[in-house]
């Protein structure tokens, strides 16, 4: 109890310039984040007494979110304290033990805050969405007493039978998913999306941290070795596929290894890396870029899927052969997409007359649907519109736009719904080659909010209707002649 930093507090600088220098030296790009925490310290240091706002990083592994953490208590020189809260099940591991256990001891907050040697410090809460819950009790609730501005000025710990203010910590949780998060510990954080970088970013980000830091450590002088700009990037698209920054930090780890090796053993290297030199050390190329394949068939359609490490694009092939109008679906997909597919052949169905396609076609082909990777499993509403422009251009034989991808969701009339996770979906269609987007109109919003750099070169196409869809994604000319009976 004496240990505790009862009234202990270290001074905050409120040289927000500095702040600023500091955090865009740790971290390239991040500008929502970093101004996010700059309004707070502008507050902090005109109020001088904030409640601290409890701040929820959340975005794919590899992006920066702990490191953000440092940089902050770096900004405002305040101890930097963190706990990870993957696999943590039992309650009393926030509240700490009543003294009656053998072995009691307070919670992992009020020893961390005896760690930290202060009061008021950054204290991060890493991998709040891997939180568990099993018969020892529900730790995600006792986290909300610790993260409600209103709460924690009173923090009771079982072990400490005193009340303890926290709410000087500045808190700053992390997680890859907000979906696994309770909403009503949701609901007491500021969600602030850190998503994945573009290949420039990363680029920018291995030149000034990544390379610097892999030769320190692992003695290599900055003269015996450059990384290009081309080289970074063949490494980025080839050897890595993530939303974030921590493959490559890795793959340029066994770079500088295999120069330290050669260089102790005296051998003759060439001090500009090229590819050959690359393939020597990393063997052939283990991604094969997302490229965009083409569409020389009807039925063949692009579409953009978001994962947990960022934006994929998906291809989604359609074939019919002679039989009774059955739907076969394949890929290994989920309740929604197979949902999705259903519902795109009943529109096709229900207005087979607006694409010249006869009654009869229908009962005469059954309809594949595969979407390939089959050993990966695939969800989510994002697929609907792509289904439906496969079925339609299967039995109109009219091919897809080249370089067109799509994403959005419909319904039976035929209306198309907004969809998530935009920004990785652009990222990976830029990564690909795409040209063209066709998402809901709906989602125009969310494109007014992405940065020029990361929109440059694409067009989006803005739709209500699937019938408007289909307007801009199939060709007027036909492969060969449309289905008939």
């Amino acid at each position: 109890m004496l240990d505790l930093p009862w009234n202990e507090f270290t001074l905050d600088n409120f040289d927000l310039k500095r702040a600023q220098k500091i955090l865009d030296e740790d971290h390239f790009g991040l500008e929502n984040v970093k101004d996010r925490i700059l309004e707070y310290l502008a507050v902090l240091k005109l109020k001088g007494d904030l409640k601290s706002p409890i701040l929820c990083l959340f975005g794919p592994p590899g992006v920066g979110k702990t490191s953000l953490g440092k940089s902050i208590a770096k900004a405002i020189g305040r101890n930097y304290i963190r706990m990870s809260l993957g696999g943590l099940h039992d309650e009393a591991e926030i509240r700490g033990h009543r003294k009656t256990y053998i072995g009691a001891m307070p919670g992992r907050i009020i020893q961390n805050i005896k760690k930290a040697k202060s009061s008021n410090p950054v204290f991060i809460l890493d991998e709040i969405d891997k939180v568990g819950k099993d018969f020892h009790g529900d730790p995600a609730s006792a986290l909300l007493e610790v993260l409600d501005p209103e709460q924690n000025n009173a923090f009771h710990d079982n072990f400490l039978e005193l009340d303890y203010d926290l709410s000087n910590v500045m808190f700053i949780a992390t997680a890859n998913t907000v979906a696994t998060i309770s909403p009503a510990l949701r609901d007491r954080m500021e969600m602030i999306d850190v998503t994945g970088y573009i290949v420039e970013e990363k680029i920018e980000i291995a030149k000034r941290h990544l390379v610097p830091k892999q030769l320190e450590a692992h003695g290599v002088d900055k003269s015996k070795v450059v990384f290009k700009d081309e080289i970074i990037e063949y490494l980025i698209e080839n050897h890595t596929r993530e939303s974030g920054v921590r493959l490559l930090d890795k793959t340029i780890a066994r770079i500088v290894r295999n120069i330290a090796r050669k260089i102790a053993f005296e051998e003759k290297m060439n001090k500009n890396l090229t590819v050959n030199n690359i393939k020597e050390i990393l063997g052939p190329p283990e991604f094969s870029k997302d490229k965009y394949q083409g569409n020389e068939y009807a039925g063949v359609v692009t579409g953009l899927a978001w994962t947990a490490v960022g934006g994929e694009i998906l291809f989604i092939e359609s074939s019919l052969s002679k039989g009774k109008g059955t739907l076969t679906l394949t890929g290994n997909l989920g309740d929604v997409m197979k949902e999705s597919a259903v519902i795109a052949l009943e529109y096709i169905k229900s207005h087979a007359a607006d694409l010249n396609i006869t009654d009869e076609a229908f009962e005469k082909w059954n309809i594949h649907i595969h979407v390939p990777e089959g050993a990966i499993p695939k969800d989510g509403p994002s697929a609907g519109i792509t289904m439906a422009t496969s079925i339609a251009s299967l039995f109109t034989q009219r091919k897809v736009k080249n370089n067109l991808a799509m994403t959005g969701e419909i319904t039976l009339r035929g209306k198309v719904l907004p969809v998530g996770g935009i920004k990785e979906k652009i990222l990976a269609a830029k990564r690909a080659g795409i040209t063209d987007i066709i998402i809901s109109e709906e989602n125009r919003k969310d494109i007014g909010k992405i940065k020029d750099i990361y929109i440059e070169g694409l067009t989006f196409h803005y739709v209500k209707d699937i019938m408007e869809v289909l307007k801009i994604a199939l060709l007027k000319e036909k492969v060969k002649k449309a289905v008939k009976v």
